[in-house]
C-alpha cells in the first residue's frame, strides 16, 4: 500500500540571508523541520510519500520545498503559495507547473484578516484562472466559510478543491474545535471537491488511538467515499508519533476495508493531484 502524507511543512531557519516577513507567524516549533529529517521519519514511519506546504511564516516563498522535490522526486511533490490578493499572479498560475515538483496551490483563510479578504472577494481572481491551468487547491478555512468553497465549486466544476484539516478551528479542541462540524459534509456533494482528514490528534485532548475521532471520520467517509478523504498529518505540530499517525488509520478503524485504506492513505491523493 503507498502511504502519502498530504501535508507536512518544511522550513529554515530565521537568517539574514533567507529572512521571514516581520510580521511573521510563530512557527510550529521552535527547530525547523528541514527536509533530511523529514525523509528520516518517513523512513521510519514507512511513509512512501509526502506532500510539501510550504509554511505562512516563511512568507511566501517555496524554494525550500521545490528544491527537496527536485532533489528527490520519488518522495516529495509541493502544492505552493502565491499572494492571494494580487491579481498580477495571473500570468504565473498559466505555467505553475512547469516548477518540477509543483502540483497545486494551496491557501490558508483562517486568519480574521485574511477572512475577511476571502469574503470579499479578494481571491477571486485565483479560481476560472487556476481551474483554466488545471491547478488542484488545497483551501484552509473556518467551517463557518465553507459555503463560500462551495459557491466556488459550484461555479468552476472543473477546479479541484481540497478542505484542508475538515476546516476544523485551530487551537480548538474537542467538542469546541468540531462544533460546526457538520458543515463540511454537505459540500461533499460536489464532485470536485475532497476533503483532508488531517492533523486530526491536534484538536483532541484525548490519547492514541483517539476513539472519540473515529466517529467524526467515519462521517466524512460516508459524506465523500475514500477515494476523497486524504490522509495527513501536518507532522511539525503532531502531538503522536508518525508511526501512530500512520496506524490509527491503517491498524485501529476496523471498518475500512483495505482497498478503504489503498484510497485513504495514498492512492486518493495522487490521483487527484495528478502525481504519477
Amino acid at each position: 500500500m503507498l502511504i502519502v502524507d498530504a501535508q507536512v511543512h518544511v522550513w529554515a531557519a530565521n537568517t539574514p540571508e533567507r529572512p521571514w516577513p516581520h510580521d511573521a507567524a510563530k512557527p510550529q516549533r521552535d527547530v525547523p523541520l528541514c527536509p533530511d529529517e523529514l525523509l528520516r521519519e518517513m523512513d521510519a514511519a514507512g511513509v512512501d510519500r509526502t506532500v510539501m506546504v510550504p509554511p505562512i511564516w516563511e512568507g511566501r516563498r517555496n524554494d525550500l520545498a521545490l528544491a527537496a522535490a527536485q532533489a528527490h522526486p520519488d518522495r516529495f511533490a509541493v502544492m505552493g503559495r502565491i499572494v492571494p490578493d494580487d491579481p498580477t499572479g495571473r500570468a504565473v498560475l498559466a505555467t505553475w507547473r512547469h516548477q518540477r515538483g509543483m502540483l497545486g496551490l494551496r491557501f490558508a483563510f483562517n486568519s480574521p484578516q485574511l477572512s475577511e479578504m476571502f469574503v470579499a472577494g479578494g481571491a477571486d481572481w485565483i479560481w476560472p484562472e487556476a481551474e483554466k491551468a488545471e491547478l488542484p487547491i488545497y483551501i484552509l478555512v473556518p467551517q463557518a466559510l465553507v459555503g463560500l468553497v462551495d459557491k466556488i465549486a459550484e461555479r468552476h466544476p472543473g477546479l479541484k478543491i481540497v478542505m484542508d484539516h475538515l476546516a476544523l478551528a485551530t487551537g480548538q479542541k474537542d467538542e469546541a474545535a468540531f462544533r460546526d462540524f457538520d458543515k463540511v459534509l454537505p459540500i461533499a456533494r460536489r464532485p470536485n471537491v475532497a476533503a483532508k482528514v488531517s492533523a486530526l490528534p491536534c484538536y483532541s485532548t484525548e490519547g492514541y488511538p483517539y476513539r472519540s475521532l473515529h466517529p467524526y471520520i467515519r462521517k466524512v467517509y460516508d459524506a465523500y467515499g475514500p477515494q476523497r478523504m486524504f490522509w495527513g498529518t501536518d507532522l511539525s505540530r503532531s502531538p503522536i508519533s508518525y508511526r501512530q499517525n500512520v496506524t490509527m488509520f491503517t491498524e485501529e478503524m476496523p471498518w475500512l476495508t483495505e482497498l478503504d485504506k489503498e484510497w485513504i492513505m495514498g492512492r486518493g491523493l495522487c490521483e487527484w493531484l495528478g502525481w504519477k
